[in-house]
């Protein structure tokens, strides 16, 4: 299993020390994830702090930019890193597209993939001189003149993998991408009955082999050296469930185990302004359901029970400002626990 952790985005100059610490360490990768910062720049600083590990945006927020945009970033990335960076998008939910970024909403699983297809197309173009032309009902893209062609890179085009929580998003991931980053807002019931169906009888129908496309994330790792420490852990993720559960785009999960009156209940408090009082509505057993929680000395058993099968590659921490500290001797025992995926495919 690959093991991947977060770089902080507050402070760029600590990036560079603390991504070469991850490497030492073992880790697969790093990522960098788009909540107060930008989710793009930790990985230039990182792509050249580094020489193994590759660079995730886990996740970029799409439909904020323009996908010529994201390819500019995503080419130089991807030269900078040689050939190491790896795409990952997600949509973010109406609310936030409409008032934090005005950008005009419209049903998000067709048009991630056309922004898919179309960060394609215009890598095609760069990469092999193919006419650029691409016309979908919500991104066109027809024009690249000489001077806007960036120089040549001998990497493979990045990967895409998108993040998906509910069924249509799902399929658009396990259609037009390379991987899924599955939210950390997920059970093993959910990976198993709403997420691997999908994808295998996608990978089926277009001839693709598992071995060659990721799935990602589907819980939390809750751990520490200590009972004490993982009890802190506990709390912080009972508290990113509910956070998480208040929001309907997040509910099939729930319904899954008839949990629908929870997120009900969950989002009724946000609407009363009781955030500090959501926590304590959701159970222990509820939060064992979205995380795997151990000590050091026994998490890589459990991580195998809850991830081992359906999963490809875990995050150590789920928030920068909540690092994980790893020993490098655990993190070599959970990269033996079996998986399916093997690498991306060249584009």
């Amino acid at each position: 299993m690959r093991i991947f952790n977060t770089l902080p985005s507050e402070d760029l100059r600590s990036v560079g020390s603390i991504a070469a610490a991850y490497e030492r360490d073992g880790y697969d990768g790093v990522a960098s994830m788009e909540n107060r910062h930008d989710a793009f720049l930790p990985l230039a600083v990182a792509a050249v702090a580094t020489t193994r590990v590759e660079l995730h945006t886990a996740i970029a927020i799409a439909f904020a930019r323009s996908p010529m945009t994201v390819a500019n970033i995503g080419w130089d990335l991807a030269s900078a890193s040689a050939g190491r960076f790896v795409l990952g998008l997600g949509p973010q939910v109406k609310a936030h597209n409409e008032r934090r970024f005005s950008v005009p909403w419209s049903a998000p699983a067709p048009r991630m993939r056309e922004y898919v297809e179309s960060l394609r197309a215009i890598w095609r173009c760069w990469k092999n001189g193919t006419p650029l032309r691409y016309e979908g009902e919500h991104y066109r893209f027809t024009l690249m003149t000489p001077n806007f062609v960036p120089e040549p890179i001998t990497a493979n085009i990045p990967a895409i993998t998108i993040a998906a929580v509910g069924p249509a998003m799902i399929k658009v991931a396990a259609d037009a991408c390379d991987g899924v980053k599955l939210h950390f807002f997920a059970t093993r019931n959910y990976l198993e009955e709403a997420v691997l169906p999908v994808v295998n009888e996608a990978l089926v129908k277009s001839g693709r082999l598992r071995e060659h496309y990721e799935i990602s994330g589907g819980g939390f790792l809750c751990t520490g050296p200590d009972d004490a420490a993982v009890a802190e852990q506990f709390e912080w993720i009972r508290q990113r469930v509910a956070f998480y559960g208040s929001t309907q785009a997040y509910w099939p999960v729930l319904a899954v185990h008839g949990l629908q009156d929870l997120g009900e209940k969950l989002n009724r408090m946000t609407r009363e302004g009781r955030w500090e009082a959501m926590a304590a509505e959701v159970p222990d057993d509820v939060v064992h359901l979205f995380a795997a929680v151990g000590r050091h000395d026994q998490i890589e058993k459990v991580i195998a029970g809850r991830f081992g099968g359906v999963v490809d590659s875990l995050f150590a921490s789920a928030n920068s400002l909540v690092p994980a500290q790893l020993p490098p001797d655990l993190i070599k025992d959970i990269r033996r626990v079996p998986t399916r995926f093997r690498s991306y495919a060249p584009a």
